[in-house]
């Protein structure tokens, strides 16, 4: 059951672009009060347990595919990449929080779009995070080489053909 749900811009079900994607976690406020935000604001970051709730059950991937369908990208079980189409189609994000206003949480960097319902909201804690080096595939780079990147620049009229 949702604990909250995502508003913002982004409608759209893109990969790219998330890192300056202002987004308010309302909480519902049926169910909880200011309360329960209680001392947040003294974190920095935050880990965001959500549902894709757009993905159809029939586009659910249970075995290996390309990244992105990309075919330059190996073959890559749905386990071991953090595609939307998953299974149980949880997704979980870590993203800058800016401030707490009564049963709203205002972040930046969310990669969710509008309306997702969140399961959890949980402060980033450091002591929870890799204690040795963190190893993985190069193709993993280019993937994510603008997914946290700014908006990408609007062509101007003189390049559209």
């Amino acid at each position: 059951m949702p604990v909250a749900y995502v508003h913002n811009e982004r409608r759209e079900l893109t990969d790219d672009h998330w890192g300056d994607v202002p987004s308010v976690i309302r909480l519902d406020g049926g169910r909880f009060t200011p309360e329960a935000l209680l001392s947040l604001d003294s974190f920095s970051h935050l880990e965001v347990v959500f549902h894709f709730h757009r993905v159809e059950p029939g586009k659910i991937q249970t075995a290996a595919r390309h990244p992105r369908n990309n075919p330059e990208w190996p073959l890559a079980g749905i386990f071991a990449q953090r595609g939307k189409n998953r299974p149980n189609r949880i997704g979980v994000s870590r993203c800058r929080l800016l401030k707490v206003d009564g049963l709203d949480v205002h972040v930046l960097g969310l990669d969710a779009v509008d309306g997702t319902p969140v399961l959890d909201i949980k402060p980033y804690l450091r002591q929870f995070g890799p204690r040795e080096e963190v190893v993985q595939p190069e193709w993993v780079d280019d993937l994510m080489r603008d997914y946290y990147s700014g908006s990408p620049e609007p062509e101007s009229p003189e390049a559209t053909p």
